[in-house]
């Protein structure tokens, strides 16, 4: 990759600095091992949170296999993230009930609060947003869940108390 593809490629994951140690139990797991690279990915992932972009480096490294070749899986498959995500994952669902209910209304009040688009996660690290093919409340549309938790036949406005309901949580003043 000598024409520049490799930075724009590289500028899709997180840089963050992190203990390159701690793949050190992944890499003797699978030592020797051939067709392994999505299973370092996922527990690279499990390890982290996310892959960092030094981490795929060192995989390349230990593996062997061009970094384009890693970078070309880890972008591929939506179960891989390439930032980390933030302390609170909300999850949209964009199934047929959700749209038809509104859902397109309460993903852009909550991209409107956060100041940030589905993919992403807020500059304070609070946040991260996640469209979701289905969440399995189609009785309850139009939904989002939150680190697990259920919000159901929201409004726009709902979806916005929602959250600063969670940041006022985490600065310790009452809701």
């Amino acid at each position: 990759m000598s024409c520049g593809c490799e930075k724009e490629l590289e500028s899709k994951f997180s840089a963050d600095q992190v203990d390159m140690s701690l793949m050190d139990k992944v890499f003797e797991r699978y030592f020797n091992e051939n067709g392994n690279l999505i299973s370092i990915l996922q527990d690279a992932q499990g390890v982290y949170g996310y892959l960092p972009l030094d981490v795929l480096k060192l995989i390349s490294d230990k593996t062997g296999k061009k970094k384009a070749q890693i970078y070309g899986v880890a972008t591929f498959y939506s179960q891989f993230r390439l930032n980390k995500m933030g302390k609170y994952i909300i999850m949209q669902c964009q199934g047929t009930a959700c749209h038809v209910n509104g859902s397109e209304a309460i993903g852009q009040a909550i991209c409107d609060e956060l100041g940030i688009k589905p993919g992403e996660t807020s500059s304070d690290g609070v946040f991260s947003l996640e469209d979701v093919a289905c969440l399995g409340c189609c009785s309850l549309a139009p939904v989002i869940m939150i680190n697990g938790e259920t919000y159901a036949n929201l409004t726009p406005d709902r979806a916005r108390k929602i959250i600063q309901d969670i940041y006022a949580t985490e600065k310790g003043e009452a809701v």
